[in-house]
């Protein structure tokens, strides 16, 4: 892939690679990339531009939630996100209220962007092929904002209420509401029934 991207015209391209081989036979294969590899793990990297900027990859998988997280901490300036990721992990990622693996990652990221589920890679592809299943996703920012009370209380409420998944929503989060709250129809429901946007409407009436 980063033989492609280096050729790409009037872009400014950095490549993050840690493991030391790698970014060796990267500056030695791609002399063009000489001052342009961030030789760090991707999870410790800064920001790599000012203003916004596009991150393409065909991310490790044994820290692919972690990086999907690591965008959201950069949404504001991340215009796209292209990767492949574990073909699970993409799944979460795209998967709408109902769905058994609809969970926290489903519903922080799909908060701030439209998750595409572009199409699925063989792994028969690879060499060696690996024991998992691959994925390539596409991360949009959404067109209108979601209204919540603050991004804190929605990480927080998220997060408790896919705690105790197999619970109520009431008995899942009743420590961050009053009970008056909790009487709420509402409630009645698990926390993988409730969309995206019911969840950012409930953080208005949190504690």
């Amino acid at each position: 892939m980063t033989k492609y991207l280096v050729q790409l015209p009037e872009v400014d391209f950095k490549a993050v690679e840690l493991d030391h081989e790698k970014v060796t036979w990267l500056l030695k294969t791609y002399p063009g990339l000489e001052g342009k590899v961030i030789h760090q793990s991707f999870l410790e990297i800064e920001k790599p531009f000012e203003g916004s900027f596009t991150v393409i990859g065909n991310f490790p998988y044994n820290i692919s939630t972690q990086i999907l997280f690591k965008i959201l901490d950069w949404k504001e300036e991340v215009e796209c996100m292209i990767g492949m990721f574990q073909k699970e992990v993409g799944q979460r990622a795209a998967a709408k209220e109902g769905n058994k693996v609809y969970g926290v990652l489903s519903v922080l990221v799909q908060a701030f962007f439209e998750v595409e589920y572009l199409f699925e890679v063989n792994e028969q592809c690879f060499t060696p092929p690996p024991k998992v299943k691959s994925a390539v996703i596409r991360l949009l920012p959404k067109k209108k904002t979601i209204s919540m009370k603050n991004e804190k209380a929605f990480f927080l409420l998220v997060k408790t209420a896919f705690n105790q998944r197999r619970k109520t929503l009431r008995n899942a989060v009743k420590g961050l509401f009053d009970p008056t709250i909790l009487e709420d129809e509402l409630f009645n429901n698990r926390a993988e029934q409730l969309t995206v946007q019911q969840f950012a409407e409930l953080t208005f009436k949190m504690k």
